[in-house]
């Protein structure tokens, strides 16, 4: 007797737990987290050998759960913010996060303004982590928040450091929004920027991002010398110039080099 094809209840019984439904949504996700790019319903079932009709069930089940989303072509997908969400709280909890919290810390107290870890998050930077120096003017952005990659030292890093191609493309993709006078907002000037940054080995926020706010930010590599994730420190205009910024390099250098061995 056929089954209605909306519900996997009787494919998933009569499986070996290897086969299960879990276990191949799992794969599914991992698939599509490794890719970094949106795949199509034929490329999943294709990738995971799996019948079309059933990677079609477990693409709508974790649609439904806020793990996939569909990308702009509704035909395709990607990682949904249930996925993001998950990695993030992998990310920032337990003994690792104490230890990458007590860099910043040592951090902050040496070059006596606020820090954070950030890592890059599709199109966007997310932040990790961060530590307030004791000052009442200062700039608050919860952990867990995101910021664009084209106006913040961070995120001009991390474009930075991406293959020439991977990083033409992207420039090509982004919104360019003016957030200050001071905002790179053409992908001609971008991309000049980030060669010069990819150069320098660190990048700079000139008042781009939030009008009198500037900041420095240096790579964190992991063990394959990629960029996995990026430190910076930003202060006030009145009491942190660019220069001045500029010269914590050593440190901020010194607490990326402990960072990557917590990544």
């Amino acid at each position: 007797m056929s089954k209605a094809p909306a519900s996997p209840l009787p494919e998933v019984d009569a499986e070996p737990a290897t086969g299960s439904s879990a276990e191949r949504s799992l794969r599914l996700l991992s698939l599509l987290a490794n890719e970094g790019r949106a795949l199509s319903l034929a490329d999943l079932a294709a990738r995971l050998a799996l019948p079309k009709g059933t990677a079609h069930r477990i693409c709508t089940q974790l649609l439904a759960t806020g793990f996939l989303a569909r990308d702009v072509d509704e035909r395709s997908f990607i990682v949904g913010p249930a996925l993001r969400q998950l990695a993030f709280d992998t990310l920032n909890h337990g003994v690792v996060r104490g230890l990458r919290h007590e860099v910043l810390a040592e951090l902050v107290a040496r070059v006596g303004e606020t820090c954070n870890f950030t890592t890059l998050d599709g199109a966007q930077v997310l932040y990790l982590d961060r530590v307030e120096a004791q000052w009442p003017l200062r700039l608050t952005l919860d952990v867990g928040a995101h910021v664009p990659l084209h106006c913040t030292a961070s995120g001009k890093l991390f474009l930075a450091q991406m293959p020439q191609a991977a990083r033409d493309a992207l420039i090509a993709q982004l919104p360019l929004p003016r957030m200050t006078r001071n905002t790179i907002v053409s992908a001609k000037g971008l991309r000049a920027e980030c060669e010069r940054i990819a150069e320098q080995g660190y990048a700079c926020d000139r008042e781009e991002f939030i009008a009198g706010l500037v900041a420095v930010a240096v790579p964190v590599q992991g063990a394959d010398g990629t960029s996995r994730a990026a430190i910076a420190v930003h202060g006030p205009v009145a009491r942190l110039a660019l220069d001045e910024a500029v010269a914590q390099l050593p440190a901020l250098q010194a607490a990326a080099a402990r960072m990557r061995a917590l990544l």
